[in-house]
């Protein structure tokens, strides 16, 4: 198991927000997590980086727990984020911010080698890589987010809403990318609003409301589900019989 969240609880000061939440996600998955809006997606990112302390239980990656590290050292350790709203420098160049990408990594000849693997997946990223970030469009900066993110040599990948904010061209760049970097061996765990798009590439899948995991399955099971089908994975309300 490569990470493994064990009845997880946590707060926003008097606010619960993750309530007794369990994960796991094997080596080489693509996992997404599904709920509608405010149900603690965003906030499970948060926790497995390090932003976010759980008050109760325990996160654990490839063995070992990690809930007490600080973010940087989750890093090294081989967990890199893609944030929300992609969060570049926007006054920093392409290049500058996959540098940063590599910052809890000493400069060599794999920091070259992971620039030429970035820049064989995004063409354009390469062909931008003198122009200031914050001057890209948004598929641009979603595709140097996801670079910047690889430079890191991660072997899990944490993808807040790739898809936010895209055109549909470039929604399917971004998840035929996806699914690239894991056939090329790292493992993803993604919040995605697009549920149609993410259960398409996805082997796995939860479904998260009001803080708690109330449906899991293959993602062609998820597919199939009725109530998943329904609602769009909107604001449903889901029996606790229903939990898988």
């Amino acid at each position: 198991m490569l990470l493994e969240f064990n009845e997880v609880d946590t707060y926003y000061g008097d606010l619960h927000v993750l309530k007794k939440v369990n994960y796991s996600i094997e080596k080489g998955e693509i996992v997404c997590l599904l709920g509608g809006n405010a149900c603690g997606k965003s906030t499970t990112m948060k926790t497995i980086m390090g932003v976010v302390r759980p008050v109760r239980g325990s996160v654990v990656f490839d063995g070992k727990p990690i809930h007490t590290l600080p973010t940087a050292e989750r890093v090294r350790r081989g967990i890199a984020p893609v944030l929300e709203a992609r969060r570049l420098f926007s006054r920093m160049t392409v290049f500058e911010n996959l540098e940063m990408g590599a910052y809890t990594r000493k400069r060599g000849p794999e920091f070259e080698q992971d620039l030429e693997r970035v820049y064989e997946l995004f063409p354009r990223v390469k062909e931008r890589r003198t122009q200031i970030a914050g001057t890209l469009s948004g598929g641009e900066q979603q595709m140097v987010a996801m670079g910047r993110a690889l430079m890191a040599r991660p072997r899990l990948i944490c993808m807040d809403e790739p898809s936010m904010g895209l055109s549909p061209l470039y929604v399917e760049q971004v998840f035929d990318i996806i699914q690239e970097i894991n056939k090329q061996g790292t493992t993803i765990f993604m919040v995605e609003q697009n549920a149609n798009m993410a259960l398409s590439i996805a082997h796995r899948a939860y479904v998260l409301q009001t803080g708690q995991v109330v449906l899991s399955g293959t993602a062609a099971e998820m597919r199939e589900n009725p109530l998943i089908r329904e609602a769009y994975l909107g604001e449903m309300q889901v029996p606790a019989a229903a939990t898988a």
